[in-house]
């Protein structure tokens, strides 16, 4: 496994695969990988010949209250899990071999950000896309792979490869889950004992929503009030918000139709969870 820390010799060692007729998995990460990002390199390893991991805590995405010093790292930890996955080169950069001095370009997300968890994170989703297409043009995937657990930033990613016509397949993977339902989350660790045990009722009360769904109940704020209900019912979580939208466009629905996402968020006591579902009707 080989470990790059410069964008130039990252982009020739890349370029040196494509020559080769070798094809191109990418996963970006910003590091601590967890069981998600398993899933994704599993994904990437079966469908290519290659497999690039990068590590990167991008401080574009941060926010001015946001962990960005205290995000935790540890490249020897993820070093033994990517080795573990079979990943072949890992881009590890620093803040200042991406970004420089200054930016004379930055990217901007003018669609899909007002909703969700984006709403509250304005200039988040632009770094986000920043990042990424600095990313794309030094890995040189034939395909980047993304979690469903974060739904609009893949629905933003590809918005984003759609636009500017990147050579990037854009492959969603789905959420990996305990045996319970909850959502893996490296934030799991910091719910209490109670909260815990609580905490899977939240991908029940989506399951409920769309079982509601299946058996006719087509008006979005029903399904809103039924989610909301069941969580407060069955936890001791405060709602930060229950959504519902067309997908991937994050448009606002009254009357369910075509392919959907019903998201939420739900703050514990020393953390804050968010899961969905994605489904046709």
């Amino acid at each position: 496994m080989n470990i790059i820390t410069n964008a130039s010799d990252m982009q020739k060692t890349m370029q040196k695969y494509k020559s080769e007729g070798k094809s191109i998995g990418f996963v970006p990460t910003m590091g601590y990988l967890h069981e998600g990002h398993k899933s994704l390199l599993q994904e990437a390893r079966k469908r290519h010949d290659i497999v690039a991991l990068s590590i990167f805590v991008n401080p574009l995405q941060f926010g001015p209250n946001e962990d960005f010093d205290t995000y935790p790292r540890d490249l020897k930890r993820d070093e033994t899990i990517a080795s573990e996955m079979g990943v072949d080169v890992i881009f590890y950069p620093t803040v200042q071999e991406m970004y420089g001095e200054e930016l004379t370009v930055s990217v901007k997300v003018t669609n899909r950000t007002d909703a969700l968890c984006g709403r509250k994170r304005p200039g988040h989703f632009d770094g986000v896309a920043t990042v990424l297409t600095k990313l794309f043009n030094i890995v040189l995937p034939d395909e980047a792979f993304f979690g469903l657990k974060d739904a609009q930033q893949v629905a933003i990613v590809q918005g984003m490869v759609e636009d500017f016509n990147f050579p990037v397949k854009i492959v969603p993977v789905t959420t990996v889950r305990e045996e319970d339902g909850l959502a893996k989350s490296s934030r799991n660790v910091y719910l209490l004992e109670e909260e815990r045990k609580q905490a899977p009722q939240l991908y029940q009360s989506l399951l409920l929503a769309k079982e509601s769904i299946e058996e006719g109940v087509t008006n979005s704020s029903s399904v809103v009030s039924l989610i909301e209900s069941h969580i407060k019912e069955t936890t001791n979580g405060i709602i930060d918000y229950v959504e519902v939208y067309s997908y991937p466009q994050l448009k606002t629905v009254e009357q369910l139709s075509g392919k959907i996402i019903i998201a939420l968020a739900v703050k514990f006591s020393k953390a804050r969870l968010i899961d969905n579902i994605i489904f046709e009707i």
